[in-house]
């Protein structure tokens, strides 16, 4: 691989990035591969949370949502959203639960702290339908495997500390 091409890359190799519903995952290597008679640059990440690897085509990175993991600053950001007021959502749960997966799509660590306050505190209310309950367990998951990194905390802890959060009313 030239060198020309690596530092056209937005990544690094061993960059820690965010793959939005998937989580955080390190960037292993960036190849170069021949795909349809073209060559083409590849981010090689490996993603701890599911075990897997994935191969991602540099120039689609930015489309697909990956992006760097969040500062410090923005995971304190992220978990004093966490505890704001908020406007109670729409009762009609298949409403809510679109709105929720767009903003998980989106992958920004204030939507998914947003969806992970919304869906908890709705669960306060009325016990959640089985596919917004995946989506919260898979929006938490997703919170504290980015906010842990940021933080250079451990998993358990920092779930600790996003439900004291959200408990702090």
């Amino acid at each position: 691989m030239s060198n020309q091409k690596a530092s056209s890359t937005t990544f690094k190799v061993n960059q820690q990035v965010v793959y939005p519903m998937q989580g955080v995952g390190k960037i292993q290597e960036i190849q170069e591969r021949s795909f349809k008679d073209e060559s083409l640059l590849y981010y090689i990440i490996y993603l701890d949370v599911t075990d897997m690897t994935v191969m991602v085509p540099v120039q689609k990175a930015e489309e697909l949502g990956i992006r760097a993991i969040v500062t410090k600053k923005e995971a304190d950001k992220a978990l004093k959203l966490i505890s704001d007021e908020y406007e109670p959502v729409t009762a009609d749960w298949k409403l809510r639960y679109q709105m929720n997966l767009d903003l998980l799509k989106q992958g920004s660590v204030f939507d998914i702290a947003t969806v992970v306050r919304t869906l908890y505190h709705r669960s306060k209310v009325k016990e959640l339908p089985i596919l917004e309950r995946k989506l919260f367990d898979n929006a938490l998951k997703l919170l504290v495997d980015e906010i842990s990194y940021s933080l250079k905390k451990k998993k358990e802890d920092t779930e600790k500390l996003i439900f004291s959060r959200l408990e702090n009313e």
